[in-house]
């Protein structure tokens, strides 16, 4: 019989340290989060501060460097490696999968496990990855940033397959396993997936109520009971139980990780044309909202008594480990902002048009081009720009409605799928109202503008825009 014994190993494991984890975690802030985490700094740390509103900054970095440093040790991070490289480590600097080591493959891992202490539902649904394997990581992150705030996925398999370089199969085979993932219903198409997945999880995948699901939603919208029983050719009284049944799922898998609606959605981001004759040209013009953010510094004081060194030794090294934290949580800060600003730029200078016209003028954009162009990985844009909101003379968009995969015009140029939504939106707008466009006419409406767009693809954005098929819209 087999015993047991002891072995010792020696083996090497990426730890992230508490000071990467909060700078990833400000990266990934939205700014009223960013708030309250600039504002619980300042209350753990002493020697931060914030400036008055009226205090001049001084000329040059005087709060990071000031003059000579009195703690020659401190060398940036502590080690002498600058925070930018710090982020290069954890988040590497090239878009193109596969030429990853094995080492940054590890960094990564770690990299997709921090996150933000706030509950959401795509931290959710990453924590119920952790046993996947790494390859199929990124697709999860990125699955996971594209839900909506019900829990919906719509985005279609072949768009995020373009938008992470992967086989559409890939996709299909991670985004299968998502929607066994908690909440129920996560991860679904449309309302009545959503719901079907919740009955197959209560062992009712097959019963009347999967079947109404499938073959009579509006029917069951309508309470339409009797048609429904009629052309199912079951007792009225299963089709009511089934309703009732029906009637206890949750349409909106990712209710209990909504942000409460009382809390104002505040731009990170504020977009506006540029003043006459600036640049010589027109355009537009991005900046910070940094009016939701207090200005902080090194008490000086703090420091002048670090310098001094004094006879407590431990009150030294207590002040010497504070403003070191103080600077990097600085740091941190800053590279946030001017990271976030770099990808703004870029989707302004791509977007333009849509600036100046709006979302009939969007234009094909995916993560990967802005990542090249700012150079940084393509899940350092994801995460920059996840939850956070741009204020533009079109209104006030989420940043991640600004990539989107489009279609091939006949004149070889590329429309976004939101100008597609928009023609569609404008064609049901105008239509008559006895005679609605069948999903068939508004294919062959399109494809004489040049723009050739599947049927089912029409039906999938029709239902996106809220527009029911043409037979229920018929006198409506």
């Amino acid at each position: 019989m087999a015993g047991m014994e002891l072995i010792a190993g020696v083996a090497q494991q990426q730890v992230l340290s508490p000071q990467m984890q909060q700078s990833l975690q400000l990266l990934q802030a939205p700014v009223a989060e960013l708030r309250q985490l600039v504002a619980s700094e300042l209350a753990s740390n002493p020697v931060l501060e914030e400036e008055s509103a009226g205090q001049v900054a001084p000329d040059g970095p005087e709060e990071e460097s000031a003059g000579a440093d009195p703690d020659p040790s401190s060398a940036e991070s502590g080690n002498g490696v600058s925070l930018e490289d710090e982020w290069r480590d954890y988040l590497p600097q090239s878009s193109a999968a596969g030429n990853w080591s094995a080492v940054d493959e590890e960094r990564r891992n770690f990299l997709f496990e921090s996150r933000a202490s706030r509950p959401t539902l795509r931290s959710h649904v990453m924590d119920q990855a952790a046993g996947f394997p790494d390859q199929e990581l990124p697709l999860v992150e990125l699955i996971a940033g594209s839900l909506d705030e019900d829990g919906y996925l719509r985005t279609s398999p072949e768009e995020l397959a373009s938008s992470a370089g992967v086989p559409e199969a890939a996709v299909e085979r991670v985004m299968e396993k998502i929607r066994g993932f908690d909440p129920a219903g996560v991860g679904a198409r449309d309302l009545a997936d959503c719901l079907l997945l919740q009955l197959s999880r209560r062992g009712e995948g097959n019963g009347l109520a999967a079947r109404i699901l499938r073959h009579h939603l509006q029917q069951l919208a309508r309470h339409r009971y009797e048609e429904i029983a009629r052309e199912l050719r079951v007792p009225l009284s299963d089709v009511s139980a089934a309703a009732r049944l029906i009637s206890t799922l949750e349409p909106n898998p990712g209710r209990p990780f909504a942000e409460s609606e009382e809390q104002c959605v505040i731009p990170d981001l504020i977009v506006v044309p540029k003043p006459d004759g600036e640049g010589g040209e027109d355009g537009f013009l991005i900046r910070l909202n940094e009016e939701e953010l207090p200005r902080l510094k090194i008490n000086k004081e703090y420091k002048e008594l670090l310098a001094g060194r004094g006879q407590n030794e431990e009150l030294l090294l207590y002040l010497r480990e504070k403003i070191r934290g103080a600077r990097f949580f600085m740091r941190s800060l800053e590279q946030r902002q001017q990271t976030l600003l770099a990808i703004g730029n870029q989707i302004v200078s791509r977007q333009e048009e849509f600036f100046r016209q709006g979302a009939g003028s969007l234009k094909p954009l995916i993560m990967a081009q802005i990542a090249d162009a700012v150079g940084v990985h393509v899940t350092t844009v994801s995460r920059a720009v996840s939850g956070k909101y741009m204020e533009t003379p079109q209104g006030l968009f989420e940043m991640k409605y600004f990539f989107t995969p489009g279609f091939q015009n006949s004149d070889g140029s590329a429309v976004s799928n939101e100008t597609v939504k928009a023609a569609i939106r404008e064609m049901v707008e105008g239509e008559f109202r006895h005679s609605p466009l069948s999903d068939q006419e508004i294919v062959e409406a399109l494809e004489e503008r040049g723009l050739k767009v599947a049927r089912r693809t029409i039906a999938k954005y029709r239902e996106q825009l809220g527009i029911l098929p043409s037979h229920l819209r018929k006198n409506c």
